[in-house]
């Protein structure tokens, strides 16, 4: 009885560490594409963000990319399941209109917005 209840003291320790560590919210900033950059439908770019100081204890660590367009993010998946801290991944553009109000959304713990940037045929 003595060794459960230190098994069990021993696991409430620990749940209490756990919840006791601070979690901090990684919002690395999107470095390519930039302002004057331009895509075109089917080519291979890489996204990248600036993975310099992320904190000590991220809460989600696991990176999706979407595309989004004007104020409204396209339901178009461009990379996802990625190390939030690779720090940049290739994507293929999709077949979409041409413009020049595109916006890559890089999300792990929050969605960080690129410059918009121009897609063409």
């Amino acid at each position: 009885m003595h060794l459960l209840r230190v098994l069990l003291y021993l696991l409430l320790s620990l749940v209490s560490l756990v919840l006791a560590a601070p979690l901090d919210v990684y919002a690395p900033p999107v470095l390519y594409p930039s302002s004057d950059t331009v895509w075109k439908v089917g080519e291979t770019h890489t996204v990248e963000w600036d993975v310099h100081n992320p904190p000590e204890h991220i809460t989600n660590q696991v990176g999706r990319i979407q595309l989004r367009r004007g104020n409204s993010t396209l339901p178009l998946i461009l990379a996802s399941d990625f190390d939030i801290l690779l720090g940049s991944i290739e994507v293929v553009v999709p077949s979409v209109p041409p413009g020049k109000e595109y916006r890559i959304v890089l999300f792990g713990d929050s969605g960080n917005w690129s410059p918009a940037f121009a897609i063409i045929e």
